[in-house]
């Protein structure tokens, strides 16, 4: 089992910290709102990836019958709700009601239609894992290392925005849409990919 976490591990954590859509939401989140309103937004993301995770690693050998269609479809929703969020970050000021709307439900629909979250779990399981370990027991176990290392991932970005509170909401303008900015490549990321 250790020999294909040294596998996986490069890949896992390249992906998990760099800059997508649940980081940069993440971030937004604690900037915005602190510790108490960011803690909404990434339980939200941690259950709506614990559901992904869970659905892909309970389906993984049936997923490559089924992910092209399912992956189209998952892909221009995902591309949407992510835009979506970009455009009401960039439009967003401190204190607003738009702010408000950043909580366990947007964070859950974040994570269940990140595209980017799907093709990970699909890959890792399919490239790394299932090949050399695919008892349910062991692909679960997998899943639970992975998803502390996301867990890690988010809880970094949202201390980033913890640490940058102060000079964020002195320019929160420029910060929201450059956030907002990110978020819509993001979101044309996967759609042109």
């Amino acid at each position: 089992m250790l020999n294909v976490i040294l596998a996986y591990l490069p890949y896992a954590l390249v992906t998990t910290f760099t800059p997508g859509p649940n980081n940069i939401m993440c971030l937004y989140s604690v900037s915005s709102e602190g510790w108490t309103g960011g803690r909404k937004l990434i339980s939200g993301i941690f259950t709506g990836c614990t559901l992904l995770l869970t659905l892909t690693i309970l389906f993984c050998h049936q997923l490559n019958q089924y992910v092209p269609g399912l992956v189209n479809y998952l892909k221009y929703i995902g591309a949407a709700y992510i835009a979506w969020l970009a455009f009401r970050i960039a439009m967003s000021r401190p204190g607003t009601s738009q702010e408000r709307a950043i909580n366990f439900k947007s964070g859950f629909l974040l994570a269940i239609t990140n595209i980017k979250m799907l093709l990970y779990f699909i890959t890792i399981f399919t490239v790394y894992i299932i090949p050399y370990s695919s008892g349910l027991n062991n692909l679960f176990l997998h899943g639970l290392f992975i998803l502390i290392i996301s867990l890690s991932a988010w809880l970094t970005w949202g201390a980033a925005g913890s640490l940058l509170q102060k000079v964020i909401m002195q320019y929160y303008r420029p910060f929201n849409i450059l956030m907002g900015i990110i978020l819509l490549w993001c979101a044309v990321r996967i759609v042109i990919n």
